[in-house]
């Protein structure tokens, strides 16, 4: 059966943060959209421990375009407001397709491994534009879902063969996703081909980086612990 789901995500703003520029609190955006950033937004759309969703495909629709502005983010070490210049991403549209697997460090769950169930929820989900509040890498951006098909319309960059963007980051490597208690991150070379991101799967990049020992949250499948949500009692 098929698991898959597309859909378009677009906002004012997008700030998919550059580790390099973490450091002195002044922020600034990749050009591209992040792995990570995406399923954060898939993730919204409709999650389960259960599932694990793979981002295939992302379709650069609008031109790009950054924006710099004066913000005030919190000082961490002190009470107050500290004084910083982000560089975010003006106006961005993506087409996103996307799909779900079985979570098979969730043997606990198994019980629950419906694929009409879950991909029948996640469709409802995208035509009301999510379960959560969708952010473009940061709350300071706000996002919007719809459902589209995915390929429809006229991209900014579907004429351009090929752009480069060199090393970026991926995602994060969670216990819950690897079956190993760390927390680590990994990095791919980013690629633009006609408007279009392919995105590597998270076990195929080579490119990593171990962070901290972290062990997953396990849940157990019972009426008391996991109750069966309004959508799923309508299937």
């Amino acid at each position: 059966m098929d698991n898959r789901i597309s859909f378009k995500v677009s906002g004012r703003y997008a700030l998919f943060t550059d580790p390099v520029s973490r450091v002195g609190g002044e922020k600034c955006s990749y050009h591209l959209p992040t792995y990570e950033a995406i399923k954060g937004v898939v993730k919204s759309i409709y999650w389960k421990p259960t599932l694990v969703w793979i981002v295939d495909r992302v379709r650069v629709m609008k031109p790009l375009r950054t924006q710099t502005k004066g913000t005030k983010p919190i000082k961490f070490q002190s009470s107050g407001n500290d004084l910083a210049i982000y560089t975010f991403l003006r106006d961005v549209e993506y087409q996103v397709e996307a799909h779900f697997e079985w979570n098979p460090y969730r043997p606990e769950l198994k019980a629950d491994r419906n694929p009409r169930k879950h991909l029948a929820i996640a469709q409802r989900m995208v035509e009301r534009g999510g379960r959560q509040d969708v952010f473009l890498g940061s709350r300071d951006c706000q996002g919007y879902v719809e459902s589209c098909e995915f390929g429809a319309g006229e991209g900014a960059y579907d004429g351009i063969e090929e752009l480069g963007f060199g090393l970026m980051f991926h995602g994060f490597d969670y216990p819950d996703e690897t079956g190993e208690e760390a927390l680590g991150s990994r990095f791919w070379h980013a690629t633009l081909r006609h408007g279009l991101i392919d995105f590597p799967r998270p076990e195929a990049c080579t490119i990593r980086r171990h962070i901290r020992p972290m062990r997953a949250k396990r849940f157990e499948l019972n009426a008391s612990q996991l109750p069966v949500t309004h959508e799923e009692s309508r299937l």
